[in-house]
């Protein structure tokens, strides 16, 4: 009963974007996150803030090794920390020590997001034919346009100007913000979260060239199937298939501004950031990471746990499970830090071997 209290007066303090009146203390956020407290157990906070802009009254958190100096300094009033942090100086500040800092905040922010109003119904100019199917609790905005015989789950929200062509799929508890566009046949799964702009479904980039050099354009067929717990970015594009589907798998996540080719497929909670893009027919396995820019050719594939570097330049198959890489041409990501060191001094090197020439060719005169 006493768990129950301190979460629920933490829900109720939670509501710092609202009302700055209300408060929760060091305990109860501990509690709430079965965390430690180190230090004053009664302080409290009711807003967020970044460690290094803490402000008295606010929370905090590290997780990152670079900002450690900041909580040395910080105003602010409670800092969530790893169990495994040990301060090498006094901090004012109180700790509040859990798993990990970063998901614990995480479960915080995700509880301020709950308690965001909850919208439902269908705005008047939405066009919703009789064909499709509407689960419980669906919100549908203005201008929203929804195709013959589309599904939508329960609790789905299709935020204003979203066009959901023929035969698309919505599962439960999927959220599609303004703009997005679903091209027809196309399956979403449940829990996915579609940022603004991003289109699923556009045709594949196939064309034939003709004896005379024109390109003439190969139907593209297929079409997007996105399985549970996905999330896209704004403005992303993921192609159709030319047959069958282009397949994302569960909980990958996809920053904004990236591209997915026809045919592609990508493993379960592989993650992508923003403006990487990958060729067609190419297959991506689980628990991958592509930092920023990187670019991937088609028609090979990559195993499972390979991370990729920003602006890296995959041309091959890579067979190997779990290694690290960078550069173009692609290379193991430490041979690549040390030829970025070799390249940085290749101005010197070049005077340096023109020197040496000189001097062997006044030792030949």
């Amino acid at each position: 009963m006493q768990r129950f209290a301190s979460v629920l007066h933490l829900t109720i303090g939670l509501i710092i974007y609202c009302s700055m009146e209300l408060k929760f203390t060091a305990q109860q956020i501990a509690d709430f996150l079965q965390g430690e407290v180190i230090g004053n157990k009664e302080v409290t906070v009711g807003e967020l803030s970044k460690i290094e802009e803490g402000r008295p009254g606010t929370l905090t958190f590290l997780s990152n090794p670079k900002y450690t100096h900041f909580i040395y300094t910080t105003k602010a009033d409670i800092v969530l920390v790893d169990k495994t942090f040990v301060p090498e100086q006094p901090i004012s500040a109180t700790l509040i020590k859990v798993d990990s800092a970063y998901q614990s905040l995480a479960k915080l922010l995700q509880l301020v997001d709950s308690l965001k109003p909850n919208k439902t119904g269908v705005h008047a100019t939405a066009v919703v034919p009789d064909s499709a199917v509407i689960g419980e609790n669906v919100y549908i905005g203005a201008y929203a346009v929804v195709g013959e015989n589309v599904h939508i789950g329960n609790n789905v929200k299709i935020y204003p100007h979203v066009f959901l062509d023929d035969n698309v799929r919505v599962g439960d508890d999927s959220v599609l913000y303004a703009h997005v566009s679903v091209y027809e046949n196309c399956e979403i799964g449940k829990r996915c979260i579609i940022h603004a702009g991003a289109v699923l479904g556009a045709d594949g980039f196939g064309f034939a060239p003709d004896a005379e050099g024109r390109y003439n354009k190969i139907p593209q067929i297929g079409n997007v199937k996105l399985d549970d717990d996905i999330e896209i970015g704004a403005n992303t594009t993921i192609d159709c298939a030319t047959m069958g589907s282009t397949h994302i798998h569960s909980g990958v996540k996809i920053d904004n501004l990236c591209q997915i080719a026809h045919n592609v497929e990508i493993g379960d909670h592989t993650a992508m950031a923003a403006q990487s893009g990958i060729a067609g027919s190419t297959k991506v396995g689980k628990h991958c990471v592509f930092a920023g820019q990187v670019g991937v050719v088609g028609h090979i594939t990559v195993a499972d746990g390979n991370v990729f570097g920003a602006k890296t330049g995959v041309n091959s198959s890579i067979a190997e499970p779990g290694k690290q890489w960078q550069g173009w041409p692609i290379m193991p990501a430490m041979q690549f830090r040390r030829a970025a060191v070799l390249y940085r001094q290749l101005p010197e090197l070049v005077h340096r071997i023109a020197d040496l020439e000189k001097q062997i060719n006044a030792l030949k005169k």
